[in-house]
């Protein structure tokens, strides 16, 4: 039977046999690129995986950040990348955000993410989900306060038994939020990574195995074997209604990707 998405969230924090830590953030367009994949192991898995996430900060402003590889360094020059992983990956993109509406900042997203998860891995999870979504699929600026609580409170109205709004506003400015960002940037730069996604896989008192950047599922899953080579998925998507059924809003892609297809003009054509 096929667990719903909340019961999924769960597990995250317990019954794994294996752990990933995923270094991610709000805007990165090759962490949404990713989310077909991702969202691909941790259904076949299931609750063999366990997983945290961990806010790589990767936009503190636009007067600090830079990525030579793809030669941003102004927001302009965001939009083009974000066409690129459109057409890579074929997720759909908001790329014109960067021409109308640029966020000056990930920090208050990752601190938004943050919040929801002072109430449960289940929140945190449905959070960024959703605030990626505003960004990716609605174009909407996930910089600006008002935004980031207009996602909290649809959450909220949509799962009242997931996400606590009141609390959410709250926290969002708060110590402990704040707290918890910083340890995740501690975190990003003692492994000293500086690509997005980058997964750590690992078994409890064993060395691990790093994947860094956007990368097709077989090289998720062999990274996943060569830390745990005893690992066997559980499941398989067969067709397409139920694997919807079980990632509420999942995209085209993300389907295709769940029933080994590859991506088509029509569903790039989405963006």
């Amino acid at each position: 039977m096929t667990k719903n998405e909340n019961e999924v969230n769960n597990t995250s924090k317990h019954n794994g046999s294996v752990e990933i830590q995923v270094y991610t953030d709000p805007l990165c367009c090759w962490s949404w690129g990713f989310e077909p994949q991702w969202r691909r192991l941790r259904y076949e898995y299931g609750s063999q995986v366990k997983w945290r996430y961990r806010m790589a900060g990767l936009i503190p402003d636009w007067s600090s950040y830079t990525d030579p590889m793809n030669s941003v360094s102004r927001p302009v020059q965001m939009g083009p990348m974000w066409l690129e992983v459109h057409h890579l990956s074929g997720m759909p993109l908001q790329d014109k955000i960067w021409f109308t509406d640029p966020p000056a900042s990930s920090y208050p997203a990752c601190m938004a993410v943050k919040s929801a998860g002072l109430q449960s891995p289940a929140a945190e999870e449905m959070y960024l989900r959703r605030v990626r979504e505003a960004v990716m699929l609605q174009g909407r600026n996930i910089a600006k306060r008002e935004v980031l609580l207009d996602v909290a409170k649809e959450l909220s109205e949509s799962k009242p038994e997931l996400l606590d709004y009141t609390a959410f506003e709250r926290e969002l400015t708060g110590q402990v939020a704040r707290k918890a960002f910083e340890e995740d940037l501690q975190q990003v730069r003692y492994h000293l990574i500086g690509r997005y996604p980058t997964l750590t896989i690992s078994k409890p008192g064993q060395t691990g195995v790093m994947i860094v950047g956007y990368r097709p599922y077989d090289a998720l899953v062999t990274a996943l074997g060569q830390a745990a080579p005893e690992l066997q998925p559980v499941q398989q998507a067969t067709d397409a209604e139920s694997y919807r059924r079980f990632w509420a809003g999942a995209t085209d892609r993300e389907v295709q990707e769940a029933l080994g297809q590859e991506a088509t003009s029509s569903s790039a054509a989405k963006a």
